[in-house]
């Protein structure tokens, strides 16, 4: 296991702090960790192996946060965490067979009809309102975090901000939306690190020194959303889907 040099290994700390800061809140935490990995010069498949090592110790300790803020609705996450799990699994394997790239246009377009609502809703989110949810709402629910989960282990850019969406569509507010999201995410990610930590795509020496940062920086942006609430996440959200938007695009034309 090769360790970095003491001014890289600086540079992922930080990166990595700020990464699962954003990333504790409303997803998007990639668009910091990815391109910090790639000046490390690992190969493709290792950058993200070694991406997920540090996504997955971000969302454990996020999702520990919010269990003890009491934003979790454990019945209703345990039921989908298998799920999410499963699809994840089945998306890291379909990378070896597939190209990710053909769903860049479908991804930029969903993320601009997920900005565009929010948006427009103006107070949506602002107050949790829940309600019961019906058997179509269950099956919404369940195929939503099965497809989210596969999406996350194929591709990944988006899934936070997908997820969010998805609660606030079930009644969630901004802070129960991605206090709920981040216990999907932590079931991708565990299955998404466990398929490339077994096809040997994961640097331990780059991924845990970043990981490590990332639990402070988990813990950190997850206590800041309890304190602060949807007036400080909802921002954010629209913030980090716009940025991902813009990356996509860019990703896309060039």
């Amino acid at each position: 296991m090769e360790w970095p040099a003491t001014d890289m290994l600086v540079f992922l700390i930080i990166a990595g702090f700020v990464a699962a800061f954003i990333d504790s809140v409303v997803g998007g935490g990639g668009l910091i960790s990815v391109p910090a990995l790639m000046l490390t010069g690992l190969p493709p498949s290792m950058m993200l192996g070694t991406n997920k090592l540090g996504g997955t110790l971000s969302s454990a300790t996020s999702t520990i946060s919010f269990i003890f803020s009491g934003k979790i609705n454990g019945k209703l996450v345990l039921a989908l965490f298998p799920l999410s799990f499963i699809g994840s699994v089945l998306g890291t394997y379909s990378v070896h067979l597939l190209p990710s790239a053909f769903l860049q246009p479908l991804v930029v377009s969903l993320l601009v009809i997920v900005l565009i609502y929010t948006l427009f809703k103006k107070n949506w989110g602002a107050e949790a309102t829940p309600r019961p949810l019906s058997t179509t709402g269950k099956t919404i629910a369940a195929v939503s975090a099965f497809i989210l989960g596969y999406y996350d282990g194929f591709f990944g850019p988006g899934t936070g901000s997908f997820l969010l969406f998805l609660f606030l569509l079930l009644g969630f507010d901004f802070v129960g939306a991605s206090a709920n999201a981040k216990v999907l995410n932590l079931a991708s990610n565990i299955a998404s690190l466990a398929s490339f930590f077994i096809l040997g795509s994961v640097h331990v020496g780059f991924g845990l020194p970043m990981g490590i940062a990332m639990i402070a920086g988990a813990f950190v942006g997850s206590r800041v959303a309890i304190r602060h609430g949807s007036r400080y996440v909802k921002p954010l959200f629209i913030g980090v889907t716009t940025i991902l938007i813009g990356k996509q695009l860019w990703d896309l034309l060039h």
